[in-house]
């Protein structure tokens, strides 16, 4: 299956095919792609959204200088099967920044199943999400096409910054919005997403946090859904090499626990210091008490109801938005600071 033969830049999938992949979707009543001026349930709110395309091989090698190394932007593409490459479309009337993953034959072998899958994903519209709006699929080519996000990702803020870590208020945001993020796709009949870290929070032109839409493509047949340290894997997935809801919210209880503590803590580890009502010594020092202990603690419960043993007694994605929702300060309150906090950072690196 090739891509699209035309010298447009990208084409809009056709509407017979439209109706054709409807009938191949597991026999589900899916959404159509929502269209790029707006009508979409997530709340985009802009027009900037492209409605989801097919590329041609050549659109993204002229868009990524040829995939050049000096494109690369994914932070651990040494260790990754998947390379993430920065590109600009070339169009005259489209110069958008994108970002474009590159998929090895072996992850993807099936064509159709993968456009399936590309096509799926890109029906999903939100205004938390890096959202996907193309794909490329021609001979042994898989890649993906996402919005790009500029502001580097989570891990880099948390973990490896440089002038300021990132204050209070807008790690509550960062839960938040990923949060909504996940209810969102849930509720779209998409609730699995494959190992959900801190390099897949990525930081948009304005600071507002995204979750990258990558994680959505739900092929796992390589076994390697799951790359971080097995000692952050849901443990059904060590079990039984599946992915459920129960394993995200997993997933991202762990994220809460960067978000808090500002460092990788083992789930075990972070459990046994919760219940010894060790809280504190679990924080990030780097806050230096700039924190509200009462939210402190609220978060804390959150990721310890997250990270239990048994998937049955986690949350859910909507209880994770409405246990974190009435944390949030006022736009108002932190929207200078953080529009602060953005020109301080000077990377461009983003992983999806």
């Amino acid at each position: 299956m090739g891509c699209c033969g035309s010298s447009l830049l990208r084409k809009p999938i056709p509407e017979d095919k439209v109706h054709q992949r409807q009938s191949h979707s597991n026999g589900k009543n899916n959404h159509a792609i929502p269209p790029a001026n707006g009508g979409d349930t997530g709340g985009v709110g802009s027009s900037s959204v492209p409605t989801f395309a097919e590329f041609s091989l050549a659109d993204l090698k002229a868009a990524t200088n040829n995939f050049s190394p000096d494109f690369i932007v994914s932070e651990s593409g040494e260790k990754a099967p998947n390379v993430v490459y920065k590109g600009r479309l070339q169009n005259q009337n489209n110069r958008r920044w994108i970002a474009v993953k590159k998929f090895t034959k072996l992850a993807w072998p099936d064509p159709k199943q993968f456009v399936d899958e590309a096509w799926g994903v890109g029906q999903l519209r939100h205004k938390w999400l890096a959202n996907l709006i193309g794909y490329c699929c021609d001979g042994d080519e898989r890649l993906l096409v996402a919005e790009y996000m500029p502001n580097d990702t989570l891990t880099k803020h948390l973990f490896h910054w440089e002038n300021q870590t990132i204050e209070w208020a807008m790690r509550l945001r960062v839960a938040l919005y990923i949060a909504e993020a996940l209810d969102y796709c849930s509720s779209e009949g998409r609730p699995l997403y494959h190992d959900l870290n801190a390099y897949r929070v990525l930081f948009d032109e304005s600071g507002d946090p995204r979750l990258s839409c990558f994680g959505l493509m739900k092929n796992s047949s390589d076994g390697k859904s799951y790359s971080t340290n097995l000692a952050y894997t849901p443990p059904e997935y060590l079990r039984n090499g599946r992915v459920t809801p129960e394993s995200v919210t997993f997933s991202f209880g762990t994220v809460l626990l960067d978000l808090i503590s500002g460092k990788h803590i083992p789930p075990s580890h972070a459990l046994d210091m919760i219940r010894g009502k060790n809280i504190l010594l679990l924080m990030d020092s780097h806050l230096e008490g700039n924190f509200s202990k009462e939210e402190a603690t609220v978060v804390f419960d959150l990721a310890s109801r997250c990270l239990q043993y048994e998937p049955r007694e986690r949350p859910n994605a909507k209880d994770l938005v409405e246990t974190l929702d009435p944390l949030q300060n006022k736009p108002e309150d932190i929207i200078g600071r953080r529009k602060q906090n953005w020109q301080a950072f000077d990377g461009f690196y983003c992983f999806f």
